[in-house]
């Protein structure tokens, strides 16, 4: 039986099968497929549980010894094998498709290994499992899919958020999911209302550092170009995200662009100290090259991706001085056209 880590909670309250595997690269997914199948078994009764790391060349008479002695201390028992690369051997994959087969009752016995190759999904031992248990297959959560997932994980964890916000998360974690899995539970702890805001993820990034980037933000919308300046060197120096600083940057920008429409809503940012920065800014953002700001911001993102050669953290420095008015070269057409600095 083939299941994926979203089926496998309403498989297991219908059933237990006698043997799980779990293959895959992320971490975080595969981890929790692992205590989904544990849990239950403790609630069926499998009280023990006997781990053993295992590879080409190990001791499979103890893996057999394991799975079929009677535990002095418990009626039932997880047999957990943990396979790093997925290829136990000749002698491993007979051992584990005889012991596949011969399981009794009273034994759970859990694969844990790494993505399987397509020659190793076919192996023998895997198509024991296919028939007699159940292959759990992980695979990464897709760039595209990963603001819905950080969605779903807020649903659970009973918070609420911005657009803005899943953006911003997914682009710090960059497909990290259990760096973003801290993120969402540093924040459960931070908000009294439970509500992420982008303002609250660029806090809660920053809050052990001397500069923050919110702090950027009200420079460059002020118009601050020697202030916008030293708080980016102090980012750079304290080795803060440079994602994190670039969202900053395009947060101001996207800020003088409501500046330089006129609205006259000050809840852009949603604190005072942003409102206030974004009044100052209205005088001069109608005269700002908007075309040319949002060119140099797609620069520094292509640098830091490493799509386009360059040092990102300068051409952020540039754009901040864009931002403020105070250019600190002329813009020239082959830059826009990504031309290499």
């Amino acid at each position: 039986m083939k299941l994926n880590a979203d089926s496998l909670a309403r498989h297991l309250e219908q059933q237990l099968l006698p043997t799980y595997l779990i293959s895959g690269d992320e971490p975080l997914i595969a981890g929790e497929a692992a205590d989904a199948i544990r849990g239950r078994a403790r609630v069926l009764g499998f009280t023990e549980r006997e781990v053993l790391f295992l590879d080409r060349g190990a001791d499979w008479e103890a893996v057999w010894r394991a799975t079929h002695t009677l535990s002095l201390f418990a009626a039932r028992r997880i047999i957990e094998v943990r396979l790093p690369s997925g290829k136990p051997g000749t002698a491993g994959a007979r051992a584990l498709t005889s012991i596949i087969e011969s399981l009794g009752p009273d034994t759970l016995l859990l694969i844990l290994t790494g993505r399987l190759e397509r020659e190793a999904q076919h192996a023998e031992w895997v198509r024991a499992v296919d028939t007699r248990g159940a292959w759990i297959a992980v695979w990464p959560v897709a760039t595209e899919r990963l603001v819905p997932w950080l969605a779903a994980r807020c649903r659970q964890l009973g918070l609420s958020a911005d657009a803005g916000a899943l953006e911003l998360l997914a682009e710090r974690t960059q497909g990290n999911l259990l760096a973003a899995r801290q993120e969402l539970e540093k924040l459960v702890l931070l908000l009294d209302d439970r509500r992420i805001s982008v303002d609250a993820v660029m806090t809660s990034s920053a809050d052990s550092a001397r500069f923050d980037v919110g702090e950027l933000t009200e420079a460059l919308l002020a118009g601050e170009c020697a202030r916008a300046l030293r708080v980016l060197s102090g980012l750079r120096a304290e080795h803060t995200e440079l994602p994190l600083v670039l969202w900053a940057l395009v947060r101001a920008l996207q800020g003088l662009w409501v500046a330089a429409s006129g609205s006259q809503d000050g809840r852009f940012f949603g604190g005072p100290r942003q409102a206030a920065a974004l009044a100052q800014a209205r005088q001069r953002a109608p005269r700002l090259p908007f075309t040319q700001l949002i060119a140099r911001a797609a620069r520094a993102d292509a640098m830091a991706k490493g799509r386009l050669h360059g040092d990102a953290w300068d051409e952020l420095a540039l754009l901040a001085a864009d931002l403020c008015g105070q250019p600190a070269l002329p813009w020239v057409a082959s830059r826009a056209a990504g031309g290499v600095s």
